[in-house]
């Protein structure tokens, strides 16, 4: 029992640091892609 709540924990966190790095990741396209907009226009 005690191994399965261990894997479980191990699970989420694994799957909760990967979406930070995804949302981070969108964060920074949305970035550029402003910055290049900002680009074109000025």
């Amino acid at each position: 029992m005690t191994r399965m709540l261990m894997a479980a924990a191990l699970s989420v966190l694994a799957l909760g640091l990967s979406a930070c790095n995804t949302i981070q990741g969108v964060g920074r396209d949305i970035t550029r892609t402003g910055e290049a907009l900002e680009d074109i226009t000025t």
